[in-house]
């Protein structure tokens, strides 16, 4: 296939989820991995308190079948929000438009009557980490699907 790919050839919805505790931020934590942004791509709106990345992220929900029909694998457009954020703190993670930032994970860190802390992990050991009420995150595709620069999916040695 070439050119661009159509919400029509996978699901016919981009995706708009929203994780509440571990289990879901697990599920979002794995369809963002591999996501790349710029450090200019990372706002923190204290007075919202509201941390958003803009993310090209890898569709791993729709990789194997992919894989399977011999198609191009495709990226997205994603806004990831995290909500209820009181403070961030950043190592490694410079934020400017030249860096190239590849995400790895999102970990949750419980504190005390849930709260706690958010952690994005970063390839080449940079962290953000929010100190959240809660855990309150929304992932959302606001692009169409497009086919992956590399053609490839990313790889992940054992």
């Amino acid at each position: 296939m070439t050119g661009d790919a159509r919400f029509s050839d996978a699901d016919p919805r981009p995706l708009a989820l929203r994780a509440e505790d571990e289990v879901d931020l697990r599920i979002l934590s794995s369809l963002v991995q591999d996501a790349v942004l710029t450090g200019a791509e990372i706002s923190h709106d204290p007075k919202a308190r509201r941390l958003v990345l803009l993310l090209t992220r890898f569709r791993w929900e729709d990789a194997e079948a992919a894989r399977g029909e011999g198609r191009d694998f495709e990226r997205v457009r994603s806004v990831l929000v995290l909500g209820d954020v009181m403070r961030v703190v950043s190592d490694g993670v410079a934020r400017d438009a030249d860096t190239v930032l590849e995400l790895l994970a999102l970990r949750w860190m419980p504190g005390e009557d849930g709260t706690g802390r958010l952690s994005l992990d970063f390839a080449g050991d940079g962290t953000i980490l929010a100190e959240v009420e809660c855990i309150n995150v929304d992932l959302h595709d606001v692009t169409r699907p497009h086919r992956a620069v590399s053609g490839k999916a990313p790889q992940h040695p054992d």
